[in-house]
């Protein structure tokens, strides 16, 4: 596999691009901004309205959703406020646009000049899938919020978010292929034990979903207990009549398993890392998990915080930032004991 300097830049800088676009996502939910563009269209909705009346049409459009008739039309919501939360959504959309672009256009380019490796090619190919799946699940997403609940699905914002986490995963490990060539002996008791804890990791993620989703963080914060001094509150049961749904539909059942696998994650990575002291090691190998354990530290403060403040904008978007640090620390540390 032949080191190209162009490829590798490419790649990595969809990789930055999809993590604002997930931050920008981010600001965009903690906002309640998501619901702002009603409908969705490839080119008359790449620049924001650029009149008064323009505006003034967006926003009569807007009234007519759920959002605007059960919740902001008793809250003095103004057109100011409208373009607020406009702006975010097509921020949103505009990266993504932006996203597609820096994909595409090199990508011919690198193909026309022959560039790209057979193998690269194919997983280029998959890369390209991802990203028109990813605008597929946005889609779906915002349209749960427009028919009758003011809010999108927790399950279709989850899969929309961890899909996101993994597009980027993937096209870091591509990148990881071309910069690192070279193939050397698999260690292999480290390297089943990474992907266990990669998906222990996506899990997480998808419960951080469901709690952005659900806005489960502003009930019970405590910690370490859950409220009233206990471990498992009794709000779990009553909330739901089955046990599948008191964990994946209500929020204290959703909030108890987050915070409970945020214990596992930190134990998997713990033991990852004093397991690999059995063998000898390389010094990317050995990085990688000195990040790892230095990121999943602070990214378990982070989400005790953001618990016991209830979830402040600035802290929920750092929490979700740092998510990202640690979920390209996995990624990287992965790839170095599997290639």
């Amino acid at each position: 596999m032949k080191k190209d300097k162009g490829v590798i830049y490419w790649l990595l800088t969809g990789c930055f691009l999809v993590f604002v676009m997930v931050v920008v996502g981010g600001i965009t939910r903690l906002t309640n901004s998501g619901l702002s563009m009603t409908d969705w269209h490839l080119v008359t909705d790449t620049l924001p309205p650029m009149s008064e009346a323009k505006w003034q049409q967006a926003f009569e459009e807007y009234k007519k959703f759920p959002e605007y008739q059960k919740i902001n039309i008793h809250n003095d919501f103004q057109l100011s406020d409208y373009k607020f939360i406009y702006f975010w959504e097509w921020f949103h959309r505009f990266i993504a646009r932006i996203l597609g672009m820096v994909f595409i256009i090199p990508f011919v380019y690198f193909l026309i000049k022959k560039r790209i490796d057979r193998e690269t090619l194919n997983k280029c190919f998959v890369l390209l899938g991802m990203g028109a799946l990813q605008g597929f699940f946005g889609w779906y997403m915002v349209k749960s919020g427009l028919i009758n609940d003011p809010d999108v699905s927790h399950f279709r914002l989850s899969l929309h978010l961890t899909f996101a986490f993994i597009t980027f995963a993937y096209t870091l490990w591509v990148a990881l292929d071309l910069i690192y060539p070279e193939r050397k002996a698999v260690v292999v008791p480290l390297r089943k034990l990474a992907r266990v804890t990669l998906v222990f990791l996506l899990i997480q993620i998808i419960y951080g979903g469901f709690v952005a989703g659900l806005n489960a963080g502003l009930i019970h914060n405590h910690w370490p207990l859950m409220s009233d001094g206990a471990f498992f509150h009794e709000s779990i049961i009553l909330e739901k009549d089955s046990w599948i749904a008191r964990f994946t539909e209500g929020k204290s059942g959703v909030q108890f398993v987050h915070r409970t696998m945020a214990y596992v994650v930190v134990s998997l990575i713990l033991f990852l890392y004093f397991k690999a002291r059995k063998f000898t090691l390389t010094a990317q190998q050995q990085n990688g998990l000195n990040a790892l354990v230095l990121i999943v530290f602070i990214q378990f403060t982070l989400g005790v915080l953001t618990l016991l403040y209830g979830v402040p904008l600035w802290l929920g978007l750092i929490h979700q930032v740092v998510a990202f640090f640690l979920l390209t620390a996995m990624t990287y540390t992965l790839h170095r004991f599997s290639k």
